[in-house]
């Protein structure tokens, strides 16, 4: 099957995952368009991080179908590694190796990977590095830098990877508010860029900001969707309306 920009870059439809007997997700879909921002938000437990996981085939699913540029991702005959090269993914923990420089965590996928030559790699990761405003910090092992900095080297180290799509699962979550912001600033600079983004967030001005469509799980379902615009002033389901009274 070839994919076309003209069709969801990634499609979910009737997702269902359990751990053990727990049900998790209960029947998720929702489309995603090439260049879109898409915010998942709703209470913990919701399965938000969970949904997220299934797109780039780290958690595996029981039901219904995922594809990204029209791949089955559950198909047991899927090269992971291919998919993962399509879908980058920034988690809540940095998880950079300390005894590597910043540099030289952005740098590894690429080289080890894709194979790519070394030179090129290197000219890339320092561009991405002055991408995420990090200039000047090359040489510094995570140890020695912010939650902020280490969470824009583990975006730079996603981007390393050229993918289509970037999943974010509550990057900011581990972050002090004043380091927060530098780390939305960048993901802001990427969906102004046309990167398709999936994020799960707790953030909801930044939400309201950048996001084409918000989508609110609870329980394991969407409760309620829509655009910005409506979907934080017109919420009709009770269970959004009281998540929303209680953060914003």
């Amino acid at each position: 099957m070839t994919w076309t920009p003209d069709q969801p870059i990634i499609s979910l439809k009737d997702v269902h995952k359990s751990f053990g007997d727990l049900e998790v997700l209960k029947g998720i879909t929702f489309d995603v368009m090439k260049g879109e921002v898409i915010c998942i938000i709703g209470p913990s437990g919701s399965g938000k991080s969970t949904l997220i996981r299934c797109i780039n085939a780290l958690n595996d699913i029981q039901r219904g179908s995922i594809t990204v540029e029209g791949q089955e991702v559950h198909d047991p005959n899927l090269d992971k590694l291919e998919l993962r090269k399509k879908v980058g993914m920034v988690f809540q923990q940095y998880n950079l190796f300390p005894h590597k420089t910043a540099l030289e965590n952005v740098m590894m996928a690429p080289l080890l990977v894709l194979k790519q030559a070394k030179a090129d790699v290197e000219q890339r990761a320092r561009r991405l590095m002055k991408k995420v405003r990090l200039e000047g910090k090359e040489n510094f092992y995570p140890g020695e830098l912010s939650g902020g900095q280490q969470q824009r080297v583990a975006i730079a180290r996603s981007l390393a990877m050229n993918p289509d799509v970037m999943l974010f699962d509550e990057v900011t979550a581990a972050l002090d508010p004043e380091t927060v912001k530098e780390v939305l600033v960048t993901i802001k600079e990427l969906a102004a860029e046309g990167m398709t983004c999936i994020l799960v967030t707790h953030e909801m001005g930044f939400a309201r900001e950048v996001a084409d469509h918000i989508y609110f799980t609870d329980r394991g379902v969407i409760v309620e969707h829509g655009p910005p615009a409506t979907f934080f002033t017109e919420a009709s389901d009770p269970r959004t309306q009281e998540f929303l009274s209680q953060i914003l």
